[in-house]
């Protein structure tokens, strides 16, 4: 079980691993507040999603293919330079075995006329290296002294073996010319004598092979940079092309929904999007007409509401005027009269009311009414409106149940 100390952080510890966390944070909401129009302008664009896809899914097709095409080029030109090593490879054994064919291992000729076997055959940039078999006291001419050390141990192997193989190697081998790519076959010489055959090893230098190989990559890089970028621009333009209707009729709604209800879209030509504009404008003046029929029959039920609000003001007063008559002489009548005029009172009451609604609802549709805010105590309206519905409640089988604060609950409001 680990010490209680162990299990904690020291204080400096954990001031740096806090600033850490405070430094990666920061960076982060950093990043995120970068981000974040480029993600709104990912959701909202259409033509940036468009070309964003496009560009993505041209590039990596661009790509497969211009690594298809290096690949096989480069592969070609490494097959062309192999077949011509293979020649000359099998030209300097023969010239090799036909100088070595009449010597022997212990003839004091053997050295030089190995390093002229070299000298003669090298040239072009050609590098050859022939190893005698053991018991020569000179086994390696070369003309560069670092030639066998940049074979590798492989390729000396399969040689020495009897096969002919080959590597390629980058060395630094001819003076003033640096690193270069050598193309490096070996094969066997046998030349008649008992025990292993002498070995000849050519280097071939691939530097118009590397040139041509990176001329071909510069090219298809350049050809599929700018094949990605015209697609992206051809693609741009297509899509501009059809978003730009949508963004017009988007445009135009917005407007219409705003009630400027002249606006249309401009439709030129006869194609798919044309037909969106005409039906659009279609859509967009029937919509029209019929919120100017709505708002028509709107401003006729308004005026016919105040028309017949004021038009039953006169009646009205007259009607009350001998109905206060009646009520305050109700006690000089029989009781069923007295009753009637009662009921006559309440009932002209609850129509001028009525009356004075529909006189404010009209005020209120026309635009001309005006809120009359005062302090209210909201309970006592609730409890006024319970009561008024309480014989209806009744009548309807409901209870209804207050609980109202004992407190005033006062707001600025319109007593109607």
């Amino acid at each position: 079980m680990a010490e209680p100390s162990a299990a904690k952080l020291s204080p400096a510890v954990a001031r740096v691993v806090a600033a850490a966390v405070g430094v990666g944070g920061a960076a982060a909401r950093r990043l995120a507040a970068g981000a974040a129009p480029v993600r709104r302008a990912w959701r909202r664009s259409l033509q940036v999603r468009v070309v964003t896809i496009t560009l993505i899914a041209s590039s990596v097709l661009v790509g497969a293919f211009g690594y298809l095409v290096v690949e096989l080029s480069t592969r070609n030109l490494l097959t062309r330079a192999q077949q011509a090593a293979v020649e000359q490879l099998r030209a300097d054994a023969e010239y090799a075995r036909g100088q070595l064919a009449t010597l022997t291992p212990n003839d004091r000729d053997l050295p030089s006329t190995m390093h002229q076997i070299v000298s003669s055959r090298s040239g072009g940039g050609r590098l050859l290296a022939l190893i005698a078999p053991p018991g020569v006291a000179d086994p390696v001419a070369t003309r560069n002294a670092p030639i066998t050390t940049a074979l590798s141990a492989e390729l000396i192997g399969e040689v020495a073996d009897g096969n002919r193989a080959y590597q390629i190697l980058t060395a630094d081998l001819e003076p003033d010319l640096g690193p270069v790519t050598y193309l490096a076959y070996g094969q066997p010489v046998p030349v008649g004598w008992s025990g292993p055959p002498f070995q000849l090893y050519t280097l071939t230098p691939l530097v118009t092979e590397v040139n041509s190989a990176n001329d071909i990559r510069r090219t298809v890089l350049a050809t599929g940079g700018a094949l990605v970028v015209l697609l992206a621009a051809v693609t741009a333009l297509v899509t501009r092309m059809v978003v730009r209707p949508v963004r017009l009729a988007a445009r135009t709604a917005r407007r219409l929904s705003a009630g400027l209800l002249d606006q249309r879209m401009t439709v030129t030509g006869e194609d798919d999007l044309a037909m969106l504009g005409a039906s659009f404008n279609q859509m967009a003046e029937n919509l029209q007409r019929q919120i100017v029929r709505l708002e028509e029959m709107s401003r006729l039920q308004r005026r016919f509401t105040s028309d017949v609000s004021h038009e039953l003001r006169t009646p009205l007063t007259t009607i009350r005027m001998a109905a206060d008559l009646i009520f305050s002489e109700r006690d000089s009548y029989p009781p069923e009269v007295a009753r009637s005029a009662e009921l006559l009172q309440h009932e002209l009451d609850r129509f001028e009311s009525l009356l004075t609604d529909l006189l404010e609802i009209s005020r209120f549709d026309a635009g001309f009414a005006a809120l009359d805010g005062e302090p209210t105590d909201l309970a006592l309206a609730v409890r006024h409106t319970v009561d008024a519905l309480a014989p209806l409640c009744a009548r309807a089988g409901s209870q209804v149940r207050l609980h109202l604060p004992d407190e005033p609950v006062i707001a600025g409001a319109d007593r109607r």
